[in-house]
């Protein structure tokens, strides 16, 4: 039987759309106000989700500290109240949109589960826009 746990977390971070070989009115005409040149936040909201069958002996899919931890370490560590375009080397030639970080944070995370598991990672930039990744 294969049972799906989740855990929620957050983090706090700037970012800036835009491509360096573009110019700027074609970088405005895609990108529009997330292009802004001294950059614009979000409160991400992080779902991650483990499915796999539940361990006789312990009756957990995987320990919700343990995965707890991971995100922590992973992600809130990295990510939480930096620049995404400056402060965090996995989005240096990689435009942080949000399809680009929930796949980012699905490898960091995916690095750390135990294979057999199914990883979902779930990001919202804002209440009403999110992404999914399931790899």
């Amino acid at each position: 039987m294969r049972v799906t746990v989740s855990r929620k977390a957050h983090f706090n971070a700037a970012h800036r759309l835009y491509r360096r070989e573009w110019s700027d009115e074609r970088n405005q005409a895609v990108f529009g106000k997330c292009n802004n040149p001294n950059f614009h936040g979000h409160n991400y909201e992080l779902i991650v989700s483990v499915t796999g069958e539940i361990n006789p002996e312990t009756g957990y899919v995987i320990d919700m500290k343990d995965l707890a931890d991971i995100i922590f370490e992973e992600v809130e560590i990295a990510f939480d109240h930096k620049n995404l375009n400056l402060d965090v080397p996995d989005f240096e030639n990689l435009i942080p949109t949000a399809e680009n970080i929930v796949v980012v944070v699905w490898n960091k995370i995916r690095n750390r589960i135990d294979n057999s598991n199914d990883l979902e990672v779930t990001l919202y930039e804002t209440p009403r826009n999110f992404v999914t990744f399931k790899g």
